[in-house]
């Protein structure tokens, strides 16, 4: 168990590229320097990196201290209506934990599935068949499957069914995404202190207290519409939040060590950074 948050970006801010960094082989280390120890590596429309490139990730994680996650392709159909989209699922998951093993990630994010076009019930009866293959595919591994809660108010990943889904097995864990919660409720779901000290709780006596500890997060402001979820902003924005120093104060209170991806539109790293220091802030004065 890490004994303290950390935190990190999704994927590569744009000043990454700004300083001349051609490719993610350099992101450990570019992390490591502006002051953070994570880092989600980001499959949203495919795994293209080769073996070695993910190899040599995972080293230049390693050497810098930099704790690895992998977000899957987001194709990835949990609850799928055609059968064999469905099941293609399954072969998705199992590449993303190959390539997770690679870079040293130990979490995996998959994204809870569709239900759009089916109830409810339907789309969390097939996302639970999916998973319950999915594992018996995988077999023994010690990296988690990690189902992440939606922001679109037509995808599964109310915290509720994220919840239901991760007592399918052991191996499968919540990731909390702060902002998609925030635009799922069309904002005002993340208030105060207690708001965010009540996540926690929840999954400790939901699932257990190891699931909450070390609860893997996603953190950024959205803005929405009555839809949910339109797009992701930066911390600039005061209109849309949800604001982070009432979590930062929460983690401190709650005595928990949560890793804290931000995915803000382009300024990933730097928001990361100034989650880091508020959540320093919020240390020193409770």
């Amino acid at each position: 168990m890490i004994d303290r948050p950390t935190f990190g970006p999704g994927g590569n801010s744009e000043s990454f590229y700004e300083e001349g960094n051609k490719g993610t082989v350099n992101a450990p280390a570019w992390v490591k320097k502006r002051g953070l120890d994570a880092y989600e590596f980001e499959a949203g429309n495919g795994l293209n990196a080769s073996e070695a490139t993910l190899r040599k990730i995972g080293d230049e994680a390693r050497a810098n201290g930099v704790l690895m996650s992998f977000h899957t392709p987001y194709f990835i159909s949990l609850s799928g209506i055609e059968e064999e989209k469905r099941l293609k699922s399954i072969d998705y998951i199992k590449r993303s934990l190959w390539a997770a093993e690679l870079l040293g990630a130990d979490t995996i994010v998959v994204h809870s599935g569709s239900a759009a076009k089916i109830s409810r019930e339907e789309a969390m009866r097939l996302a639970s068949d999916t998973l319950a293959r999915t594992i018996e595919a995988v077999g023994k591994t010690d990296i988690h499957i990690g189902l992440e809660t939606m922001g679109k108010i037509n995808q599964l990943g109310t915290l509720d069914e994220v919840i239901e889904l991760c007592r399918i097995d052991p191996i499968l864990y919540p990731v909390v995404d702060f902002g998609h919660m925030n635009a799922r409720n069309i904002g005002g779901y993340f208030t105060d202190v207690d708001s965010y000290r009540q996540i926690f709780d929840r999954i400790a006596t939901e699932l257990g207290d190891k699931y909450a500890y070390n609860l893997h997060c996603h953190f950024s402001k959205i803005e929405y519409t009555g839809a949910g979820e339109k797009r992701h902003l930066t911390f600039e924005d005061s209109v849309y939040g949800p604001d982070f120093e009432p979590l930062a104060e929460a983690i401190v209170k709650e005595g928990v060590a949560p890793r804290i991806i931000c995915e803000s539109a382009g300024t990933m790293a730097e928001d990361a950074l100034a989650m880091k220091k508020m959540w320093e802030s919020a240390a020193a004065r409770i």
